[in-house]
């Protein structure tokens, strides 16, 4: 993945385990600082930018990721392909690419911006509060998937109606259903009608 001065200033791999920064915005998706992202999470939250993809295969299929054990936030839930949060500085979109590479191991064939939504979604579970101005993708994957062990526990490809089925039976991020209304749209739009999204 391509280095921009954003992610080189962000970047962990030297292994001194510096804190994480994300941005704080407004109502208005308006930068106005940073806060180190586990504080941010802490109830009850502070207002930062996130991103969520979703990306489809060429059936119009829906790529699902059941969240890694391991993670502090959501161990062990499924959501959509991918989400998370652009270092300060960095275009929401460049860090949709770079982690949907880091997290999956495959670069999307088509990305496209689908929008943004706000919530505010406590977890019950961990105590932590997702308090987001997220920014939307969709796209497509084309590629096999090489995913990382330590962000990613499973993978499925689904359809509108497998997935109505699964998430009866959950368990499914806090997030998900409203970032997947927000984006649904974008999605019936890249996929056709004949998808059922």
């Amino acid at each position: 993945m391509p280095i921009t001065p954003a992610t080189a200033a962000n970047s962990s791999s030297n292994g001194t385990g510096e804190a994480i920064l994300l941005e704080l915005v407004d109502e208005d998706g308006r930068t106005i600082g940073t806060a180190e992202k586990l504080s941010a999470h802490q109830a009850p939250g502070q207002l930062h930018r996130a991103f969520s993809v979703f990306l489809f295969d060429e059936r119009g299929r829906l790529l699902l990721q059941q969240r890694a054990l391991g993670k502090y936030h959501s161990p062990g839930v499924w959501s959509n392909t991918c989400c998370g949060h652009p270092y300060p500085g960095e275009a929401p979109f460049a860090a949709a690419a770079r982690r949907t590479y880091e997290e999956l191991g495959v670069a999307p064939s088509l990305l496209a911006e689908a929008g943004t939504v706000r919530y505010n979604h406590p977890d019950p579970d961990s105590g932590l509060v997702e308090q987001e101005y997220n920014h939307l993708f969709v796209g497509m994957v084309q590629s096999p998937l090489r995913p990382d062990p330590s962000e990613i526990g499973e993978t499925a490809f689904v359809t509108a109606e497998e997935l109505a089925a699964r998430h009866e039976k959950g368990p499914f991020s806090a997030w998900f259903m409203t970032v997947l209304d927000a984006a649904r749209p974008a999605i019936r739009e890249l996929t056709g009608p004949s998808a059922g999204w």
